[in-house]
């Protein structure tokens, strides 16, 4: 109860206040489902991607990119509240309790990851205008990768987050961050054609098997869709390996934060 109690808190803080909060689920999903559509629209007709099966839409090759997009954006809105908690007082107030700091971050990490669950659960029913057709198991593994990706997001934008001390500082390391890890994690482009440098870099960038995996279990009936990408192990290994070392180096920033 000493670990669970203060995690769970501030898991249903978080929840509540989404709740009395809407505009974040305008924002989290509204601007991903206008990047998909425009760019969908726009380069359906101007882009043949390398590296994919014939006949298949940039429209629907973004679109596991996108739901990761959308989980982006939830991380974003969820960890900015830390700065906001910092500024008003009530985090200076957990800090003090006799409680481990790994289940404070443990708790504000939970409550992001579920905020973006549900609204990439929201964006999922889009798959079929895609020409992703959804089964019972592609949609509950999709669902469980979700969770996987959301709580590396949120873990990592915990890390920037209790280091920061303005929202504007928050927002300028966050776009410089987060954007490109999205950008070269194959949700954009894929890999196949890429200049070597640019293909280290998507190599390296975890993110990128967070969205291979995406990738693989909507296509989990339909494998051959998939195109070049990383095996769905492999990337869910490495999925795992990203979230546990980003709440890591989130709690140890807590700690420093305390002292």
């Amino acid at each position: 109860m000493h670990f669970v109690l203060p995690m769970t808190t501030l898991w249903w803080r978080e929840m509540v206040r989404f709740v009395r909060q809407r505009s974040r689920l305008v924002g989290a999903c509204a601007q991903p489902l206008l990047f998909w559509i425009l760019l969908g629209a726009g380069f359906s007709a101007s882009f043949r991607l390398p590296g994919t099966p014939e006949g298949v839409s940039y429209a629907e090759y973004s679109y596991p990119g996108i739901i990761a997009l959308v989980l982006l954006f939830t991380a974003v809105f969820a960890t900015i509240s830390t700065v906001e908690d910092r500024r008003q007082g009530f985090l200076q107030a957990v800090l003090v309790a006799p409680v481990p700091r790994a289940s404070i971050v443990l708790g504000q990490a939970l409550g992001g990851t579920s905020l973006a669950v549900l609204q990439g659960m929201l964006f999922l029913p889009l798959a079929p205008a895609a020409g992703i057709p959804l089964t019972v198991p592609s949609v509950l593994a999709t669902v469980a990768v979700m969770g996987l990706v959301a709580f590396a997001l949120t873990s990592l934008g915990l890390v920037i987050a209790w280091r920061m001390e303005s929202i504007q500082g928050f927002h300028a390391i966050m776009n410089l961050i987060l954007i490109p890890i999205w950008l070269l994690s194959g949700a954009f482009f894929p890999a196949a054609g890429v200049p070597a440098w640019l293909g280290w870099a998507m190599t390296l960038d975890p993110l990128t098997y967070g969205v291979a995996a995406l990738r693989r279990c909507l296509y989990l009936q339909q494998p051959t869709f998939v195109g070049e990408a990383p095996p769905l192990v492999l990337s869910l290994v490495l999925t795992v390996i990203f979230g546990a070392a980003a709440f890591v180096a989130a709690a140890g920033a807590a700690r420093r934060s305390t002292t």
